[in-house]
């Protein structure tokens, strides 16, 4: 099953540009934005960056 807060932030990162944004605006850190992403890709099994 998908992490819904996961998905989120994928598309805060359309939205908003950056994983500093991201992380700005929801207090975190931009490692712990990353970090969420990476599980993300793992997750669906798909390459989300390059």
């Amino acid at each position: 099953m998908l992490n819904l807060h996961r998905l989120f932030l994928l598309h805060e990162l359309h939205r908003l540009g950056t994983m500093s944004a991201i992380a700005r605006a929801h207090s975190m850190s931009p490692s712990a934005v990353s970090q969420q992403l990476s599980l993300l890709e793992r997750e669906t099994k798909v390459t989300l960056f390059e």
